[in-house]
């Protein structure tokens, strides 16, 4: 019997998901674990992503609708849904990816049990008409703060923190890379983060999404380094080189 007093607020960033929006809150709603919210912040889109939200909304009162005045990017919008939630636990689903049916009754449970304030878990990846891969993307079991300036492990619909024992945590505003300068703020105060070794939820793989865009991610990567973990430029260059030798390794090497 599930923890009436663990309960999961997840956090969903929503800008013209219309088209894959419902499979996403679906996603949630077949949880096999009951205890949660959802928090969808829709940033200004011009679609009908608010429409299909409302309607969820109106049937389960779990869900809510929170809408940004301006355009305002993902981590505003996040962060306005981590201000809200009510939870213990604060976990992140992006619009267009999914959750497997034991994800939140498995993670809750590790967490618990062992009191861990960052976990996430293995993933697989899904195509834009919804083809699931048996690929498992993998991580360490174990991660410190060291280990993850080398390389973000961490999938952000993977990833689940303790409020209770962290307070609620804030992702920086800026455009990409939000969730793993988040990841690192936390392991920075001296914590790690584990891995459960099963596959709970599928990535989606978008032509156009900002993740896709690897040379662009590089630089992101250099700047977290430089600017948001302010690293000396040897100290970053050491784990820039350590993030590219890495990514060769898993998206090239067979």
């Amino acid at each position: 019997m599930e923890n009436q007093t663990n309960k999961v607020s997840v956090i969903t960033p929503v800008y013209n998901s219309a088209r894959y929006i419902t499979n996403s809150i679906r996603s949630v709603q077949t949880q096999s674990y009951t205890n949660w919210e959802m928090l969808l912040v829709d940033d200004c889109s011009t679609d009908n992503s608010v429409e299909l939200i409302k309607a969820f909304e109106l049937a389960d009162d779990r869900i809510k609708l929170i809408r940004l005045e301006k355009n305002s990017g993902p981590a505003v919008a996040r962060n306005k849904a981590i201000e809200a939630a009510t939870g213990r636990y604060i976990a992140f689903l992006d619009s267009d990816d999914v959750w497997l049916p034991e994800k939140l009754e498995r993670q809750v449970s590790f967490m618990s049990s062992h009191q861990y304030v960052l976990t996430h878990h293995y993933y697989h990846t899904i195509s834009p008409i919804g083809n699931l891969s048996q690929k498992v993307i993998k991580c360490p079991l174990e991660i410190n703060y060291a280990a993850l300036l080398n390389y973000n492990y961490i999938g952000c619909l993977t990833a689940m923190y303790d409020a209770e024992q962290l307070g609620k945590q804030y992702m920086p505003n800026i455009l990409k890379r939000q969730d793993y300068a988040l990841w690192l703020k936390i392991l920075k105060q001296g914590h790690k983060a584990y891995a459960i070794n099963l596959p709970l939820a599928a990535y989606r793989i978008l032509p156009k999404s900002i993740s896709s865009n690897k040379w662009n991610t590089v630089g992101y990567n250099w700047m977290m380094l430089r600017q948001i973990e302010k690293l000396s430029f040897f100290k970053s260059l050491y784990h820039f080189t350590a993030y590219a030798i890495i990514g060769i390794k898993k998206y090239y090497i067979r």
